[in-house]
């Protein structure tokens, strides 16, 4: 998957023994704990430690960081406590979506259709 993404593994200590079986593309927390199903890799444009915390809650295998980001010093320590591979990639989420998807990933994301989003209906 590093190697799909050109990614680089920024925390070399993590576990990389987490299967992937599938990928979510998110930037909204609540997003990923109401729709991300278990064992799959986050893609995202958030560096802070409350990525780590959602992915640790999760079950997320790994994350990605899109557009070349890097991420603080307390990301990076919290990612090593929890043993979760924390990648950054220079694509964009677009892009890293549609390799991953073109490579055999599976979405992970779940419909919260039913459930209560609080988002407006558009007419």
């Amino acid at each position: 998957m590093i190697k799909t993404v050109e990614g680089t593994l920024i925390n070399p200590d993590a576990d990389l023994s987490k299967e992937i079986k599938g990928g979510c593309g998110a930037d909204l927390m609540s997003d990923v704990l109401a729709s991300i199903q278990p064992e799959a890799v986050l893609l995202t444009g958030l560096c802070n430690p409350q990525v780590v915390r959602t992915a640790q809650m999760a079950d997320v295998s790994a994350i990605v960081l899109v557009r070349g980001k890097l991420p603080p010093q307390e990301t990076i320590d919290l990612a090593n406590n929890e043993r979760i591979p924390l990648i950054t990639s220079p694509y964009g989420m677009f892009e890293l979506c549609g390799r991953l998807y073109q490579n055999g990933l599976k979405s992970f994301e779940s419909s919260v259709a039913d459930g209560d989003c609080s988002c407006e209906q558009f007419s």
